[in-house]
């Protein structure tokens, strides 16, 4: 059981990255990108996070709306290090067989077209994280709609999902029973919203055949009420709606989300959906900065904190390392099992 001082904070936004978002045209699209791609190195820049890295951010991006000219700027974005992409979809009463045949093509685009995604490191397989689109993962909602699927996540596994990273989705309706977890949900039971329940990652533990489910912070924010009475509902999202403030950086760490047996490592998922104009022109011009300063300001003192901004594939080798008992320095542990495509040559030569 590690026992090191200080704790380690690791936080990940996630971005449900829609470029044609409310109906848009290609063009506009496209621009949505071209601010993303422009703005965000300039914030990146000046909040760096312990060790000196740059707050890298994770762009999940529909499969449905792929076209290789926005797909080439956000290319060039995560290999001058600024962050990665991984899978988001919206799909509605699909069947199984073309589940599996969207996330197969759509990960091979990415991998083999713009140098996309990332290796696993023992076995060279091309691996992906992975947001469902309207929360509805594995066929979560009461009707059926936004998915159809019940075997979603046996599919998401064998064609090389690394994790999930949908939940939280409250106050909506998909909203899973197990919250503030990093855990595996059962797979081959062929249920509705069989991520509903199950087992913990471990320190010391990695022998479990599930599918890794990383969950962002849900909690209830009581200095923030509707009508002034009942507390709202904090669920990590990143809004101009919801702006950040240091009292949602604290519920974020107090949540205390972590691989169970090592409580000196804490898991912060983000999400957003940067491509709404308001949320980006939040984001971009101010949000994003407060969010890097509150961390580094007062989490990341070398002494009881450090902060780590890392993207959805580091956090997850983060926790990889640790199921395998490894504690060594952040810098090995971020890449510890999934390796970005771009380098996996390297790799694969030694």
């Amino acid at each position: 059981m590690p026992s090191n001082s200080p704790i380690d904070i690791f936080i990940s936004i996630c971005d449900h990255y829609e470029p044609l978002w409310n109906h848009a045209d290609k063009d506009t699209g496209l621009k949505r990108v071209q601010e993303w791609c422009a703005g965000y190195p300039k914030i990146a820049a000046r909040h760096k996070g312990a060790n000196g890295t740059l707050p890298k951010y994770t762009f999940f991006y529909p499969s449905e709306e792929y076209y290789p000219e926005a797909m080439d700027m956000l290319a060039d974005l995560a290999h001058n290090g600024y962050g990665e992409v991984e899978v988001h979809l919206h799909h509605d009463n699909d069947t199984s067989e073309n589940l599996r045949k969207t996330l197969i093509e759509f990960k091979e685009i990415l991998s083999e077209k713009h140098g996309l995604l990332s290796k696993d490191r023992e076995t060279g397989e091309i691996k992906y994280g992975f947001v469902h689109g309207n929360w509805a993962l594995c066929n979560s909602r009461p009707d059926s709609r936004m998915c159809g699927v019940n075997d979603e996540l046996d599919i998401l596994k064998s064609t090389g999902c690394y994790a999930d990273f949908t939940m939280p989705s409250a106050p909506d309706i998909t909203q899973t029973s197990k919250i503030n977890s990093i855990y595996y949900a059962e797979i081959g039971t062929n249920a509705p919203k069989a991520h509903n329940r199950g087992t913990d990652a471990e320190y010391g533990k990695n022998d479990n055949e599930g599918l890794l489910m990383v969950q962002g912070p849900l909690t209830l924010n009581w200095k923030n009420r509707k009508y002034g009475v009942a507390p709202r509902i904090e669920n990590s999202e990143l809004s101009y709606k919801n702006p950040i403030t240091p009292q949602r950086v604290k519920l974020w760490i107090n949540a205390n989300i972590h691989v169970k047996n090592s409580p000196d490592h804490i898991f912060i998922k983000l999400h957003t959906h940067g491509c709404q104009e308001k949320n980006s022109e939040y984001l971009l011009n101010g949000g994003l900065a407060d969010l890097f300063f509150y961390f580094n300001n007062n989490y990341n003192d070398g002494t009881n904190y450090r902060t780590h901004f890392v993207t959805a594939r580091e956090m997850v080798n983060v926790v990889k390392a640790l199921e395998d008992g490894v504690v060594d320095n952040v810098k090995k542990m971020r890449e510890y099992r999934l390796v970005r495509n771009k380098e996996w040559s390297m790799v694969d030569s030694q």
